[in-house]
């Protein structure tokens, strides 16, 4: 499908072709709609909604119209979630960091920091 034309919203908000071309491999193949009704919204306006919202941290419902109704955009989200889209997009994107830089794949970290409740513990009870 191509871009979502819409002077609404910035096309710098939009995913570059070059992501979408990776992107769209890994969607689901949207089945017929055996009862008719509306078209589905195209992917490519839903994925620029999902990633607008994980860019600019809004609320789902302040999701600009251009990127299609906000509970649609949210519906195929949860959608591509539970399909493992955006799994299968972090492992891809894993495997092409490690082909262009490198990772250390036997040595992992988690970085944490523990620190003390400010009001909890014994020194603030008789």
């Amino acid at each position: 499908m191509g871009e979502v034309n819409n002077p609404e919203v910035d096309v710098n908000w939009r995913i570059p072709e070059s992501l979408w071309e990776r992107v769209e491999p890994l969607l689901p193949i949207e089945g017929p709609k055996p009862k008719g009704g509306r078209p589905r919204a195209p992917a490519r306006q839903c994925m620029d909604g999902v990633f607008y919202v994980l860019r600019t941290g809004c609320q789902w419902k302040a999701l600009p119209r251009c990127f299609g109704p906000a509970s649609t955009v949210h519906d195929r989200f949860q959608e591509w979630r539970r399909a493992g889209v955006f799994e299968k997009l972090w492992q891809a994107g894993l495997v092409e960091y490690d082909r262009r830089v490198g990772l250390e794949w036997e040595w992992q970290a988690m970085d944490g920091a523990m620190t003390k409740a400010p009001l909890g513990g014994k020194g603030n009870r008789p």
